[in-house]
């Protein structure tokens, strides 16, 4: 039976609190919310923190909403809280309304017990290569929220995934919120192929789409499972940028994917089949974003 050694364990009651605790015992401490990452690591002892401070009871962490405020007084961002369990985002009116590439993830995220539990801020601490939210994040242009004991920093995702399983979240840090952007002419989708219902993705590809007077004003575009980090395609989305959306376009893209992508082979394929399905997996997100953000899907 696997098990992990042996761990101090402390129940935060607020954010500053887990905080002065992450401080006071360096670099040993790790943080647990959900559990579904880092406690199949410290199962099979390839993650041993000697001390874990649980926000669990850190109600103020667990938020959908809007927030911030353009000129005209409308929002600017959705705010997330890192606490936010899965079920939450894919239930979520709201989110999918204005970014409906989180449903469309959260629907092939693993199963309703990992969903009931796992979080955000969880999912993107990880930074595992095969894991959904940080491509979808990617695409949405998302920003992250890190609080430490010098206060509060507000990184990109392009910046906050600095190496596999490593992010620019510090020893003394706390991930707390994920905003998004608000503007006019979005569209979004999630594509993921998967051996089976709730598994790891072989490849994924998550894309946004603002769309302004019928031509591309920005684009992300982001690939899970088919490299070391999460995948952004900046080429891809340099060929879309001030175009008319279109099937040949898309393709162009999907192409640009396969090439940019890469993929190592294993279990769930080899690498040409990998480059293959990031291509088309990003054709059909880009083309499914593009029809919601021209509002003609059904």
């Amino acid at each position: 039976m696997q098990t992990p050694a042996s761990f101090e364990y402390e129940r935060a009651t607020s954010v500053e609190g887990a905080i002065a605790s992450l401080q006071k015992l360096g670099s040993e401490a790790r943080i647990i919310a959900g559990g579904h990452s880092l406690l199949p690591m410290m199962k099979l002892r390839l993650a041993n923190p000697e001390y874990l401070i649980d926000i669990n009871d850190l109600a103020e962490l667990s938020y959908i909403r809007e927030g911030g405020a353009t000129t005209s007084g409308s929002p600017s961002q959705i705010r997330i809280g890192a606490l936010t369990r899965h079920v939450d985002l894919l239930k979520s009116e709201l989110l999918a309304e204005r970014f409906p590439l989180f449903r469309d993830a959260e629907t092939v995220i693993a199963d309703p017990v990992v969903r009931n539990r796992g979080t955000i801020g969880g999912s993107l601490c990880q930074a595992d290569a095969a894991e959904d939210l940080s491509a979808v994040c990617s695409a949405a242009q998302a920003e992250v929220v890190i609080r430490g004991p010098d206060g509060e920093r507000v990184v990109g995702m392009e910046d906050f995934h600095i190496g596999p399983y490593m992010t620019a979240v510090g020893a003394g840090d706390l991930l707390t919120e994920i905003r998004l952007p608000l503007r006019p002419g979005a569209g979004s989708a999630h594509e993921k192929v998967e051996r089976r219902a709730g598994d790891w993705a072989i490849a994924a590809a998550s894309a946004a789409l603002w769309i302004d007077g019928g031509t591309i004003a920005d684009v992300g575009i982001a690939l899970s499972a088919v490299g070391l980090t999460t995948i952004h395609l900046s080429r891809a989305e340099d060929l879309l940028r001030g175009q008319t959306p279109s099937e040949e376009l898309f393709a162009q893209a999907g192409e640009i994917a396969s090439t940019d992508c890469s993929p190592g082979a294993d279990g769930r394929g080899p690498i040409d089949y990998k480059r293959h399905l990031a291509g088309v997996l990003t054709t059909r997100a880009l083309r499914r974003a593009a029809t919601r953000a021209l509002n003609q899907e059904a």
